[in-house]
């Protein structure tokens, strides 16, 4: 199996821990280089260059932590903040862009009304994605835990 890159979608959800365990374990048997993103879903009332500060700040915090652990474990990695409409599509569009070898996405076990089991985001990457993609779960019980 070829795997030189690897991209990671961090959000911010218990979740983000699985994948990151996932994909340094991953780049660092097949000596991958890691791509992480935070994407922040623009409504569409808003112009997609809206500077909504709080998500910024979020997004540049988790990509410091992601930074700092690869960094630590020793494999290369590289950081970008996006700003899209429809996560799931920049996520596929920077899969393009990028070449890369695999996608690790989080998902939750939370379900929204008229949502597939692992949400619309995951849904669309299995659809449309170029290349293998994993899910990551927390075990169940986890996600609340992790929320206090």
């Amino acid at each position: 199996m070829k795997l030189d890159s690897i991209l990671v979608s961090v959000t911010g959800e218990p979740t983000d821990e699985d994948v990151l365990v996932l994909a340094t374990s991953l780049a660092r048997r097949f000596n991958s280089k890691i791509y992480a993103i935070y994407v922040i879903e623009v409504k569409r009332a808003l112009p997609i260059d809206a500077e909504i500060e709080p998500e910024i700040e979020k997004g540049e915090h988790l990509l410091d932590r992601v930074e700092q652990d690869c960094e630590a474990a020793q494999i290369s990695v590289e950081t970008e903040l996006l700003q899209a409409r429809d996560i799931g599509a920049a996520i596929v569009d920077e899969a393009v862009e990028r070449n890369v070898d695999g996608i690790i996405l989080g998902i939750s076990q939370r379900r929204r009304p008229g949502e597939s089991e692992v949400g619309s985001t995951a849904a669309y990457l299995l659809k449309n994605a170029p290349c293998r993609v994993w899910l990551a779960r927390a075990p169940e019980g986890r996600e609340a835990q992790n929320r206090r």
